[in-house]
């Protein structure tokens, strides 16, 4: 190809990735990159990647990735934040709901002072 020369292309790759975070949760680990694209744009991936086991007892690492573009971050962060706050809320309302539940059972078969209703015609 004319004017393509491979260590022009190496040497972009090299600096195409901007910033990385690895978090790691369990047994996922994600990955957060920023790279820029030939233009000098950012963009970001968001990559999952999962331990797994073949039959046989290799293992290898399954990877889903998502790209954000600069002009998605604001309605992704807005409905990533929607979902985890939605998350968060129902799942206080359910601890809060079982903690109820748990304090009513602990009163009803928690032991009363023995009383006895003789003394009550005093």
């Amino acid at each position: 190809m004319e004017g393509f020369d491979k260590n022009d292309d190496f040497e972009r790759n090299d600096k195409d990735e901007i910033f990385s975070k690895a978090v790691r949760a369990g047994k996922r680990t994600y990955f957060f990159d920023v790279k820029a694209t030939r233009k000098n744009d950012f963009y970001l991936t968001v990559t999952e990647s999962k331990k797994r086991f073949e039959d046989d007892g290799r293992f290898f690492f399954e990877k889903h990735k998502i790209f954000l573009y600069k002009e998605d971050f604001d309605k992704f962060s807005e409905g990533l934040a929607e979902a985890v706050d939605f998350i968060k809320n129902a799942q206080q309302e359910d601890v809060k709901q079982q903690s109820d539940e748990e304090s009513f059972a602990t009163v009803s078969s928690s032991k009363f002072s023995d009383l006895d209703f003789e003394d009550l015609n005093e």
